[in-house]
């Protein structure tokens, strides 16, 4: 008989995804379990680019020479967003970014279950066992794959309240659960070859775009000395297998010195060659892709790869698909623990489908524009370096991902007004948008700090409350924040209306550090001393200030600015709007008053 076991959530897949997913839930304290079919973490390859170590920030643009091979035709900042934390990139790859999750989630004491493979999954038909949050109406076989005595059955049942597939572009729970991908194959065939280089390129320690008469290929610095080429292929260079679109490698006699050959020919007049040998590669087909839908009755969802497939060379799969789960890490939770109403996980489709949408639309020009053939006097209809250029500008935002804007009302119940009603309390903080960053100081000892630092991933609701200039002689702003204070901390207030440790509050003056102490501020508002800051500078003049200014918020007014547990704004009312602040939650958090 199969051993059966019962869990809050499965994920099926241990990729940056699955990884992202079953470690913050279960930091939450969400009983998780996750499992995958590899034997083993990856080694090497696949995606890149989160962390540890930053490359340089400089973009570098090569086109065809008048005399021949390429020249560089310009350089731009990698990052343009001028809200950027962080203006650079950073890359590893793939194996070493799960690790930081699995050293994370080992001491968490969760581990990944493997080699497993799902053979099954069931989903209840009765509408009542939905709709309960602590049900279980997800049944999933599941076959374990290194069973090695003989007799013992190899199958174990698991019922689930939900499940989460992160099991790739080629997601069985997709195909399972009968999900249509929208989009198309494209025409665009590239090979990935990551290598320490030996080269005389002056530019193989920055992103490269090249443009050459015999194709195109871009560079991607990496970790120590390796840099990773993706290098454009002809259809002529490929056989592909027809019915499932992919590369048929069996069929194809390119390999990775066939696509070192290749780049060779792109990198002229310059040379390069393998230093040692080649770390990893690949040949892929471009496929533009979203799925048609992200879950089935808000228990059973799919995210990353899962739902959506597009070209690496932007540097979103992995980001997209770990924003995917992190993303539904905090509604999920809520509704495990009672918190929220289970339609509140609806919005996890609204919001990351809609993106996906976006980010196959940039691709789709993205991946145009780089696989174009480049213009050159015999070539007038070519890509010209202008094109590119204003392409790559005109999407940085969006794809180093600080341009994401979820839309409002994503909560069926909510009426559109409600959480853009006060916008212009905040010209500069785009409700739907992350919070900006900022340095302030902290009102009791001056220490600054970074407001993003203090807003931490921790499935906690953030007030962060802008009450205006309250020093000496500003009675009136004085009046108004302490009643605030008191509709916030009566009985019935918002902070006493839903359960215990929903809400956390950052208070920030628009006083300077001589004219005020923490302790001014009425007690609600200062929960602990290291929640006040000032908007004021630093002890030696070199860092914060002027912070009202950066998110448009007018000092002799002030302003409430609701973060969301996973670091987005989600609305923003007057200090005199406790009202608004119900009606907002009133939608999706269940009430204990």
């Amino acid at each position: 008989m199969p051993t059966e076991s019962k869990v809050d959530v499965l994920v099926l897949g241990a990729g940056p995804a699955g990884l992202m997913c079953a470690q913050g839930l279960k930091r939450a304290g969400v009983n998780v379990r996750i499992i995958d079919k590899r034997p083993k973490k990856v080694a090497a390859g696949q995606a890149d680019g989160v962390q540890p170590r930053t490359i340089e920030v400089l973009q570098a643009f090569y086109n065809p020479s008048p005399n021949g091979g390429i020249e560089r035709t310009g350089r731009t900042a990698d990052i343009t967003a001028p809200s950027a934390r962080y203006p650079f990139e950073v890359t590893l790859h793939q194996g070493a970014i799960e690790a930081i999750f699995l050293d994370s989630m080992r001491e968490l004491g969760l581990e990944v279950d493997r080699p497993i493979i799902p053979t099954a999954l069931e989903l209840s038909h009765d509408e009542n066992e939905l709709r309960d949050p602590q049900s279980y109406p997800v049944k999933v076989t599941l076959k374990h794959l290194d069973f090695g005595s003989e007799g013992q059955d190899d199958t174990e049942i698991v019922y689930a309240k939900f499940v989460v597939g992160a099991d790739g572009a080629h997601s069985w729970v997709r195909k399972t659960l009968g999900i249509i991908m929208d989009g198309e194959q494209t025409d665009y065939i590239w090979g990935v070859v990551d290598l320490i280089p030996s080269t005389n390129f002056p530019d193989i320690r920055n992103r490269c775009a090249i443009h050459s008469s015999n194709g195109s290929c871009m560079i991607i610095p990496r970790e120590g000395d390796k840099v990773r080429l993706y290098i454009q292929l002809s259809d002529k260079d490929v056989v592909v297998d027809k019915a499932t679109g992919r590369v048929d490698k069996e069929k194809t006699k390119v390999g990775p010195e066939e696509l070192l050959e290749v780049a060779r020919k792109s990198f002229s007049p310059f040379t390069i060659e393998k230093a040692g040998e080649i770390d990893w590669w690949t040949i892929y087909l471009i496929g533009q892709r979203v799925a048609q839908k992200f879950s089935v009755h808000e228990r059973v969802f799919i995210a990353g790869d899962a739902c959506h497939t597009h070209s690496p060379k932007a540097g979103q799969g992995m980001n997209a698909s770990m924003n995917d789960t992190h993303n539904l890490i905090w509604k999920m939770t809520y509704v495990l623990r009672g918190w929220a109403d289970i339609s509140l996980l609806r919005t996890y489709e609204f919001e990351r489908r809609k993106y996906a949408q976006d980010l196959i639309a940039f691709d789709k020009k993205f991946s145009a524009l780089f696989s174009g053939k480049p213009r050159t006097e015999e070539c007038q209809d070519g890509v010209s370096h202008e094109a590119f250029l204003e392409a790559f500008q005109t999407f940085g935002a969006f794809s180093c991902g600080i341009g994401i804007h979820y839309s409002p009302s994503s909560i069926p119940s909510m009426p559109n007004i409600t959480e853009l009603k006060h916008q212009s309390l905040t010209s500069h903080q785009t409700v739907g948008m992350r919070i900006l960053p900022h340095v302030f100081v902290r009102a009791a000892d001056a220490r600054p700090f970074e407001i993003q630092d203090l807003l931490p991933a921790n499935t906690k609701w953030k007030l962060v409350v802008f009450v205006g200039d309250i020093g000496p002689g500003k009675i009136k702003q004085i009046e108004r924040v302490a009643k605030l204070a008191d509709d916030l901390g009566k009985s019935t207030g918002l902070l006493k209306r839903y359960e215990d440790g929903v809400f956390e509050i950052l208070t920030i003056c628009a006083t300077v550090k001589e004219c005020l102490n923490y302790t001014d501020l009425p007690e609600v508002l200062r929960p602990h001393w290291s929640r006040v800051l000032l908007d004021d500078v630093d002890m030696f003049g070199r860092t914060g200030g002027k912070g009202y200014d950066i998110y448009g918020v007018d000092p002799s007014q002030g302003a409430i600015i609701v973060v969301r547990p996973d670091g987005y704004v989600g609305t923003v009312t007057p200090l005199e709007g406790v009202k608004d602040l119900e009606t907002y939650f009133d939608t999706f958090l269940i009430r204990t008053l």
